[in-house]
């Protein structure tokens, strides 16, 4: 465990374990505003292949305050381009050695600054804005310099990578404290971050940090038992001809339930989606995972033109569809589905077990103000490893009025009106084919009898 307690006093700033030994005065640090922050990082580490820190920040005024407190964990999934030309995805995770620069306290006219620094040349920031009654997080900045050849051995595009992501955390009371203890993730640019266990507080009144817990919707208990994701193993028929033994068939998986989900912009429903999803995951050992809508909690955000519906069942599964508009001719936009991304997690840690991307849809388009139905099973091949089936479709990702679904456009597989006269015709040729039998049979005996006189 390392504990690192630092911050600017006046011109310079002094580093000093929590141990009492003195560390050398740094200069050069000038503090921003009327705030001289003091930071507390506590990293606790965890043997294993996947490896996870938590960091917790203790950011102080100059009256050695308490003006901002945190405490988290995350890890970062990224896609990068390799000097082949193909794309590899590495994860990135928190070292034990982090530091800190340019952490702010905030006040009504300024906003919160949280900020740490990691392993070689990595950096991640968000910034907290708040209104008479109550603060958020604005926007994560995220770097990741690929000249670290542990993380990226052989990356094609050398140097820092910056991006930047609007945070969709909802409003927190003034003098609460946000905890959310269940998974969430943002996806932006080739890059997904991932946070759990959080615990922070921006602008802390009076130095102290409130027990009073605002907690994100995912943690609020539901009056449905949390239970596991339905797993079950995939098999093929043996084609050896072995001595019969008596032997249990497998038992089929059932198609999964149809959940409901909605997101919302200030209090209108902005995005509303009905489905049944199945994963299907052929890496190693074939299986499929039925996602569970009462353990499925939803988030993401809407735009006029980008959509995006995150969805994580139990902290084990997480899948998220992104939506966006096209112009169709002139006058006419449609909407259509882009990206889909799927990420499997250790549901007792949080590490990631395995992640799949694809950003080259074009499925599910509709006009824009409509939505979009499909009733019947669909299959979205995500890689060879990864596939996500879909029943009882419904979605509308944009233009949502008075919480309900618009007129919706009907996939192909769910028109039955090209089955007519399929099968009127089937029949037609049915009948013609019964009337010229009987025509050649009954031709066949008048010629036998005349052969007869």
């Amino acid at each position: 465990m390392a504990r690192f307690l630092s911050g600017p006093l006046a011109s310079a700033a002094r580093h000093s374990l929590l141990l009492g030994a003195p560390a050398p005065a740094a200069g050069g640090m000038e503090p921003r505003a009327s705030c001289l922050p003091f930071l507390l990082f506590l990293l606790l580490g965890t043997s294993g292949f996947f490896q996870s820190y938590a960091v917790e920040v203790d950011v102080k005024d100059a009256s050695n305050a308490t003006c901002l407190y945190a405490k988290w964990m995350m890890r970062f999934l990224i896609k990068y381009e390799t000097n082949s030309s193909d794309y590899k995805n590495t994860t990135l995770h928190l070292s034990s050695s982090v530091t800190h620069n340019g952490s702010v306290c905030g006040n009504d006219t300024q906003a919160a600054l949280l900020a740490v620094q990691f392993g070689e040349g990595h950096s991640w920031s968000i910034n907290f804005t708040k209104t008479n009654e109550t603060y958020q997080g604005d926007f994560i900045t995220f770097t990741y310099n690929t000249n670290d050849t542990a993380v990226f051995p052989d990356a094609k595009r050398k140097g820092p990578i910056t991006i930047v992501v609007k945070d969709i955390m909802h409003p927190v009371q003034l003098n609460n404290v946000f905890v959310c203890h269940t998974t969430d993730f943002f996806e932006a640019e080739n890059v997904t971050q991932i946070f759990w266990n959080v615990t922070v507080q921006a602008f802390v009144q009076n130095g102290t940090i409130s027990k009073k817990e605002s907690r994100c919707r995912a943690d609020t208990p539901t009056s449905a038992p949390t239970v596991p994701p339905t797993i079950a193993n995939v098999t093929t028929a043996s084609t050896t001809t072995l001595s019969p033994a008596p032997t249990t068939a497998p038992k089929p998986v059932e198609n999964p339930d149809t959940g409901n989900y909605s997101l919302k912009s200030g209090n209108k429903t902005c995005f509303l989606a009905t489905v049944g999803l199945q994963l299907n995951v052929s890496r190693d050992k074939p299986l499929l995972i039925n996602i569970n809508p009462k353990t499925t909690s939803a988030d993401g955000t809407c735009g006029n033109t980008t959509a995006t519906l995150k969805l994580n069942d139990g902290n084990s599964t997480l899948i998220s569809f992104t939506f966006v508009v096209k112009n169709a001719s002139a006058s006419v936009q449609k909407f259509y589905l882009k990206e889909v991304n799927v990420t499997l997690l250790n549901r007792l840690n949080g590490s990631v077990i395995s992640n799949a991307d694809n950003n080259n849809f074009s499925k599910w388009d509709a006009y824009l103000g409509s939505s979009y139905m499909c009733r019947k099973e669909q299959t979205l091949e995500i890689n060879e490893d990864f596939q996500v089936h879909t029943f009882n479709l419904w979605i509308q990702p944009f233009l949502v009025k008075a919480n309900k679904f618009s007129t919706a456009q009907e996939c192909s597989l769910d028109d039955d009106s090209i089955l007519i006269p399929i099968v009127v015709g089937a029949a037609l040729a049915g009948l013609i084919a019964i009337i010229v039998v009987a025509y050649i049979i009954g031709r066949r005996k008048s010629y036998a009898g005349y052969q007869t006189l």
